[in-house]
């Protein structure tokens, strides 16, 4: 059935393909044939008044030699066989407006033009017919009427006949055209078709696990992620040096190949480490649990650590799925935002207040510069503070220093924590907002934390169009900087 579809889908791919390539040569002949005509009728008006122009010099040469003695006429007659002299007036003809004919070779203005052909009673053919082709300039000299009859048979068939060559040369361009258009389209289109496929055998593979109702699904579905990845995500469009007009959607298509790449190798560690920190508190309350099942119900001292063990880690798990979830929803776009415009100064004012109430092995520094306004989501800020602050709390020694400031510069605020604690090393500074990350496991697991806190704070921030700015020395300390653009007070 799947073999019957694909074949399906190949055919119909192939027919959409094989129409592409004819509509677009179509139009590729289409546009060539449009230059030719407006080539060719240019080539004919130009050759057609080249003819004309020549019939006009030879008339004025004659009519030079009119102006002359009488019995000049006869020698005049023989010295120019392509013209005939009728001493009549012209009954036909136009007389061109005088800009015109200030320009032509013939200097008599009044005269009268006219093309015309000779009567015949004879069915004769079309090359026949041009030889009785006749250009007549009729004018008056000395009180004298005269006719001069050119004949432009001669020239018209020598200009026919140059022009069918070229109607021949145009047409083989065009034939020519065709077959090397078809190759050069399909080679374009290269691309597109391979594009195409891909995205046709990815379809068949999740279509195919759609049929299936057994509880081999998720097996078979984590199998086609897996393959996915290993074999589709990382494979990349080439396009040929020639191709220029696609290289833009090439490097897109790999640029969103990259992407969606990056996101899944970051899902599969984030599922990773999420299993891992999930199973370390639950195998400690497991290990207390048995514990207290083997000796703890006798023993007080035992109970009581088992208790305050399991009340810890299970706290711990606790703040682990809420930050997991946190970012659940972040990821989803679910978080909405309450901004508002406020003095960022009282929340970090409250921030202080609240944790030297809970902390008092730190000495705390406050210098806010107000008021500062900021347009924020005051919770969301109020949490993304917090956890700096708590990070800072950790990782300083006993009696230590930690300040917090808020200073304004340049139209923007600054919220400034900053401790002197152990310092972040230069190679590990750039990756402290990625998810579970920890430069040091060994004092990671003595301070504690899941290693999600800066990467909530990072998510709040970016959300705000805000940014970090950071400055760490090891053993010395670290100062983290938000940095948001001033808002105007409501008041104002």
């Amino acid at each position: 059935m799947n073999n019957k579809k694909s074949s399906t889908s190949t055919n119909i791919t192939n027919k959409i393909s094989s129409s592409l390539v004819i509509k677009l040569n179509v139009r590729m002949i289409g546009r060539l044939f449009s230059g030719f005509l407006t080539i060719n009728t240019l080539i004919l008006l130009m050759g057609f008044f080249v003819i004309l122009w020549k019939a006009e010099i030879g008339t004025q040469d004659i009519i030079e030699a009119l102006k002359q003695p009488p019995d000049n006429l006869e020698s005049i007659y023989h010295l120019n066989r392509d013209y005939e002299i009728i001493m009549e007036e012209t009954s036909k003809g136009i007389i061109l407006p005088h800009n015109i004919q200030k320009n032509l070779p013939v200097e008599i203005h009044n005269a009268k033009r006219s093309i015309n052909m000779s009567k015949t009673n004879k069915d004769i053919g079309l090359l026949e017919k041009i030889d009785l082709i006749k250009y007549t300039i009729g004018f008056s000299i000395n009180n004298l009427s005269y006719q001069i009859v050119y004949s432009l048979g001669s020239n018209l068939k020598l200009f026919i006949y140059l022009f069918f060559i070229v109607l021949i040369f145009e047409l083989l361009i065009i034939i020519k055209n065709i077959s090397k258009g078809s190759k050069m389209i399909k080679k374009t289109l290269k691309p597109l078709a391979d594009l195409t496929e891909v995205t046709k055998s990815l379809n068949a593979e999740v279509s195919s696990m759609a049929s299936k109702a057994d509880g081999t699904y998720i097996k078979d579905l984590a199998g086609v992620i897996s393959n996915i990845d290993a074999n589709r995500l990382d494979s990349r469009i080439s396009v040929d040096s020639s191709q220029n007009e696609l290289k833009d959607l090439a490097s897109a298509i790999n640029d969103m190949l990259n992407r969606i790449n990056d996101s899944y190798q970051s899902q599969v560690r984030f599922v990773s480490d999420a299993s891992h920190e999930l199973r370390t508190p639950i195998s400690v309350i497991q290990g207390y649990v048995n514990l207290l099942d083997r000796w703890g119900k006798e023993d007080q001292k035992t109970m009581q650590e088992s208790i305050d063990a399991i009340k810890s880690e299970s706290e711990n798990m606790k703040v682990l799925v809420e930050q997991l979830l946190f970012l659940a929803r972040g990821d989803n776009e679910t978080i909405q935002l309450y901004k508002e415009v406020f003095d960022s100064c009282e929340v970090v004012n409250e921030i202080i207040h609240e944790t030297q109430m809970i902390d008092k092995n730190h000495n705390f520094e406050i210098d806010l510069n107000k008021p500062a306004y900021i347009n924020a989501d005051k919770q969301l800020l109020k949490q993304a503070i917090r956890i700096l602050v708590d990070n800072s709390i950790k990782f300083t020694p006993r009696g230590k220093k930690i300040i917090l400031k808020v200073v304004i510069k340049e139209n923007h605020v600054h919220i400034i924590v900053q401790d002197s604690g152990i310092g972040i090393d230069p190679e590990n500074l750039p990756h402290i907002f990625d998810r579970f990350y920890r430069s040091d496991e060994s004092r990671a697991r003595k301070t504690g934390g899941s290693g999600l806190g800066l990467s909530i704070a990072k998510w709040i921030i970016e959300r705000h169009e805000a940014y970090f700015e950071i400055l760490s020395r090891v053993d010395i300390g670290t100062r983290i900087t938000i940095v948001f653009p001033t808002a105007k007070s409501l008041e104002s």
